[in-house]
């Protein structure tokens, strides 16, 4: 059996200024924006280098927008993607060294909090 996380949503309540958060602020590639059915806009972002995407839309989920939280990027060089992040003017707080694991924290334009993780080389 094969199983693989490839998509999880992400509550928003306004699906351009989110859309616009991810492409510009984050980098993230837009795979598809689509309104399948009447009032069901689908759209899907990808973050570079990521095998999983986001998908944030409307009519999909009774999700509370900005409720979801811990949501992982992982990255092998903290300051580097940090300092991208940051130039790009997202809100990415300062490093956190714990133990030998480095994280950084952001959160979207609706509240959803997420976590840069650097893992060293293995």
């Amino acid at each position: 059996m094969e199983l693989r996380l490839e998509v999880v949503q992400v509550p928003v309540s306004d699906v351009d200024r989110a859309k616009a958060f991810y492409t510009d602020q984050l980098g993230f590639v837009l795979d598809h924006d689509v309104e399948h059915i009447p009032g069901m806009r689908v759209v899907q972002l990808t973050p570079p280098g990521s095998a999983a995407s986001i998908v944030i839309g409307t009519g999909m989920t009774g999700m509370v927008p900005g409720s979801l939280e811990g949501l992982q990027l992982v990255v092998p060089d903290m300051a580097e993607a940090r300092s991208e992040l940051v130039r790009r003017g997202a809100p990415v707080s300062e490093a956190q060294d714990m133990g030998g694991f480095a994280f950084a924290y952001f959160s979207d334009p609706d509240g959803n909090k997420w976590v840069i993780q650097e893992i060293p080389a293995r």
